[in-house]
């Protein structure tokens, strides 16, 4: 399944049973911000998918590049 860096941080806020506010107060950014980038209207960029990252316990690749495909 391929999604979108928003895609992806949507998902796993939803996974931790958290609301875009919840993941404000773990991040430091803002909700407006959240809801920009799940809605795919903001690129997530490095640090924001770092802070994500360690929100979520996962490696920020894992949000970066949540639409990588592996071809073969």
């Amino acid at each position: 399944i391929l999604m979108t860096p928003g895609e992806m941080v949507k998902t796993l806020r939803e996974l931790k049973g958290w609301s875009q506010v919840e993941l404000s107060e773990h991040t430091g950014i803002s909700q407006a911000n959240i809801s920009a980038i799940e809605n795919g209207r903001v690129e997530i960029g490095k640090q924001r998918a770092i802070a994500f990252a360690e929100a979520f316990n996962v490696h920020p690749a894992s949000i970066m590049f949540a639409d990588y495909d592996v071809v073969r």
